[in-house]
């Protein structure tokens, strides 16, 4: 018989892939080495980073089936010669002074790496942790969150020493090697596979018997109401929480008067809030259910951004941007399991990358309604108060989606009984 691998192990390896990839989120270290070294404007620069992301998000949508049938291993490996070639040819660009290489490079060729590698390990992980699946898909999607930590200041330590095109070249073959390792190890569980002793516990009454409430593909899926209320759901707290993000230093020297300097460690920080966030959101799902949980993160940011404006503490200011910030991972940590619940786990990874179409377009369009109502109001007030509305359109969202899971698991009961 074959042996059936370490679920712990797997996960590991599922944080191996996502703190790699997860390095995206440390670009703005580029950004200013790039002007002064090749004189490209800010704008010019941030550029590749939107595209990332929206290949990220478009990738991990039109590839989920593709993924499902290559399987977690050539999926993971798929992904490291993707987003690790993207790399090297955005090494290319800089040394030739060639923007658009840098954008094919950093933005298309390792965006499309971004969302195949995205997407895999969590599917995977939802599979080997019935049990668990929050605390699974939040291990993974943490190595994401911390990915941009670690490689800060890597990033800054290369540059100084070797440039930033070698830069790019000495993190293509580091994260190659590191993401083909791990992915060798990546497998799915077999057919009918669980935890030893777990249904014992379910009939003990030890652990809660959470059945799926169906279990589809991903066409179907999109033939559902349920479907698109995740989506909307997604869509806003990650717009709001990129906006925050993206606007954080100088709002925060604005309304609460800190710093640059206390602005600068505070930025830092977030992205700490943000890792903990998403293993400590997800953990906590698996307690109350995605349901309640994403219905708490909108009852917390509705209140978070309508005081934010008013807050002239800076102690307090910073309080409530770390646990906007926890509240915007938990989400990301959160969603992969909320579809095992709702979808069922055959065809999980497209169904997500269908999911994580809102991240492309909410990448696009949180900084820009930031930046435009900043611009027409002179305030940050009103722009924080259109984001507070948002999240009460998210909060309607997540109660309706909550009636009709209780509306489709009654029928079934009642055809059942029949």
């Amino acid at each position: 018989m074959k042996k059936i691998k370490n679920r712990w192990l797997i996960a590991a390896s599922a944080v191996g892939v996502h703190v790699s990839i997860g390095a995206v989120y440390a670009y703005s270290v580029f950004k200013k080495p790039l002007f002064a070294e090749l004189g490209w404007e800010p704008t010019q620069t941030a550029w590749a980073f939107s595209i990332a992301i929206l290949f990220l998000g478009l990738s991990a949508a039109f590839l989920g089936p593709t993924v499902e049938r290559m399987g977690p291993r050539k999926s993971g490996m798929l992904s490291a010669t993707l987003y690790c070639t993207g790399l090297a040819i955005a090494g290319l660009g800089v040394s030739l002074n060639q923007i658009y290489v840098f954008y094919l490079g950093y933005g298309v060729i390792s965006g499309i790496g971004l969302g195949v590698g995205y997407i895999c390990p969590v599917s995977t992980l939802v599979k080997w942790f019935p049990d668990r699946r929050g605390l699974a898909t939040g291990l993974a999607i943490m190595g994401f969150g911390f990915g941009a930590l670690l490689a800060s200041s890597l990033i800054q330590f290369l540059m100084t020493n070797v440039g930033i095109a070698p830069t790019f070249w000495i993190l293509a073959v580091a994260y190659f090697v590191i993401m083909m390792a791990s992915a060798q190890y990546l497998e799915a569980p077999p057919e009918g596979w669980e935890p030893e002793g777990f249904s014992a516990a379910q009939k003990a009454g030890k652990v809660k018997k959470r059945e799926d409430l169906a279990q589809v593909n991903s066409i179907e899926a999109l033939g559902t109401i349920r479907f698109y209320y995740m989506w909307i759901m997604l869509f806003i707290n990650i717009t709001c929480g990129i906006a925050v993000i993206s606007v954080a230093s100088p709002m925060s020297q604005e309304i609460a008067g800190l710093t640059p300097a206390a602005a600068a460690t505070m930025v830092g920080l977030m992205g700490l809030f943000n890792g903990i966030g998403r293993i400590s959101w997800a953990s906590f799902s698996d307690v109350i259910g995605r349901p309640m949980t994403y219905t708490a993160f909108f009852v917390i940011q509705i209140a978070a951004f309508f005081i934010l404006p008013k807050t002239t503490s800076s102690f307090l200011f910073q309080a409530v941007v770390f646990l906007i910030l926890t509240c915007y991972g938990g989400g990301f940590a959160s969603i992969p399991a909320y579809i095992g619940d709702v979808f069922g786990t055959k065809r999980l990874s497209a169904i997500h990358g269908n999911i994580l179409t809102a991240w492309a377009a909410a990448g696009l369009v949180g900084p820009l309604i930031a930046a435009r109502v900043r611009e027409t109001t002179g305030s940050y007030e009103q722009t924080l108060q259109i984001f507070a509305g948002l999240f009460v359109v998210a909060l309607v969202a997540s109660i309706l989606i909550q009636f009709n899971i209780r509306k489709i698991r009654a029928l079934k009961l009642a055809q059942a009984a029949a």
